[in-house]
């Protein structure tokens, strides 16, 4: 990592930093003006969130500030966390055991392993064709076929949720982009500020002036107004960061607003599992943030897509 990229990296981080202190400032003086006895849903919500932020962004920062293996490393924990998280609330049978052993010391090490060999072919196939084929067989072996079919599909989506759309995240870090003097490592910045940015915006959004739910059996918070006024700050957040990126400022807009736009959706999608499975998060990591399937519903949707609009139109 070059020292620019480093100074970079500092500087964003530091800037994240007095945001929270902001929030934090916020945060307290709500509940002691509002809620001194803790008693408000919202804003006990609302400092929850908050020092969630805190702890995720610390691990985060240190990561990027140490180097790519650590960013690395980080998401191959997050792949492991999230890919627990969804297998546990799925339908399993003793005959599932291989197939499950191989999701987790298999097909997960491989996935990785490619990506950081700079194996773009088998990153890019493992999962969707050999890991979607070779798990079936594992699992018919032991002929059992009572719910063979949705035992099946849901270890193949857990693998392309958990594992291949989340490991186009570190796969930023191969792209090599003619002209663009900046690290990709800043790149990943881009991703997650743009998508969890407009993910807080939304939210806020829904909360003060949300009123025609987009999906109201799958979620009642999530409103058209909410999306639309996180989509728009999100492209205005990356047309600011452009200069992180080798995109001119109206395309860092249109890249932000498509992938804030996949983040909404996503995390729509990954809330309409929750609702079927009967949990309303995935797990209980971070104090109301949920599980790492919660803090990253919305960049498996959107990570896949930009790395490959990225790598189809800028690495040429």
């Amino acid at each position: 990592m070059s020292p620019e990229t480093s100074l970079n990296l500092i500087a964003i981080f530091a800037a994240l930093f007095a945001l929270l202190a902001l929030a934090s400032a916020v945060g307290q003086g709500l509940r002691a003006r509002f809620d001194p006895e803790g008693r408000n849903p919202v804003i006990a919500t609302l400092n929850a969130r908050i020092d969630g932020w805190w702890l995720m962004i610390i691990v985060l920062s240190l990561a990027f500030l140490i180097g790519r293996g650590a960013v690395f490393l980080l998401f191959v924990f997050a792949s492991f966390s999230a890919l627990r998280e969804f297998l546990t609330l799925t339908h399993r049978a003793r005959a599932d055991h291989a197939a499950l052993a191989a999701a987790f010391f298999l097909v997960l090490p491989v996935q990785y392993l490619a990506l950081w060999a700079g194996w773009t072919g088998v990153f890019a196939l493992f999962i969707p064709v050999y890991a979607f084929l070779g798990l079936p067989i594992l699992t018919v072996l032991r002929a059992e076929t009572a719910q063979f079919l949705s035992r099946v599909a849901e270890t193949q989506w857990a693998l392309m949720v958990a594992v291949y759309c989340v490991s186009h995240v570190p796969a930023l870090l191969t792209l090599t982009i003619p002209g663009y003097g900046g690290d990709t490592v800043l790149l990943i910045i881009f991703l997650l500020i743009v998508v969890q940015s407009g993910d807080v915006l939304r939210y806020f959004a829904d909360k003060m002036f949300g009123r025609h739910q987009v999906a109201p059996r799958v979620s009642h918070t999530k409103t058209w107004e909410g999306f639309g006024f996180g989509v728009l700050a999100a492209s205005a957040i990356g047309m600011a960061l452009a200069w992180l990126t080798p995109f001119r400022p109206l395309e860092a807009l249109a890249m932000a607003a498509l992938i804030s736009a996949l983040g909404f959706f996503g995390g729509l999608v990954m809330g309409a599992i929750k609702r079927d499975r009967g949990v309303r998060e995935w797990g209980h990591v971070i104090e109301g943030h949920g599980g790492f399937l919660d803090r990253l519903d919305s960049v498996v949707f959107a990570a896949p897509v930009f790395f490959h609009l990225t790598r189809l139109f800028w690495q040429g």
